[in-house]
C-alpha cells in the first residue's frame, strides 16, 4: 500500500466527530486507531484524536510501542 502525506488541517478531520475515520499522529507518521477501543468518539483519556502526540508521548504511561498495533496510513507534511 502507497503511503499517502496528509496535512495538519486534514489530519485535524480525522478526529472521531467529523468524519468516521480516526487517526493519530506520531513522530510524523499517522496511525489509524479507528478500531481501538480506547479512542472511541475521538478521545483517549485528555488526549484528542486528530492531532500530532509526539509531544505529549512523554507523559503517558505507555510507550511508542503502543503503536505497533496500528497501521501507517500516511505520513504527516508540514
Amino acid at each position: 500500500m502507497e503511503t499517502k502525506n496528509y496535512t495538519r488541517s486534514q489530519l485535524a478531520l480525522r478526529n472521531g466527530q467529523d468524519r468516521p475515520e480516526i487517526w493519530v499522529a506520531y513522530q510524523g507518521r499517522i496511525y489509524d486507531v479507528t478500531t481501538s477501543k480506547l479512542w472511541r468518539k475521538g478521545m483517549h483519556y485528555e488526549h484528542w484524536a486528530g492531532q500530532d502526540l509526539t509531544d505529549e508521548l512523554p507523559d503517558a504511561p505507555h510507550t511508542e510501542k503502543v503503536f505497533e498495533k496500528f497501521s501507517v496510513i500516511g505520513i504527516l507534511v508540514p
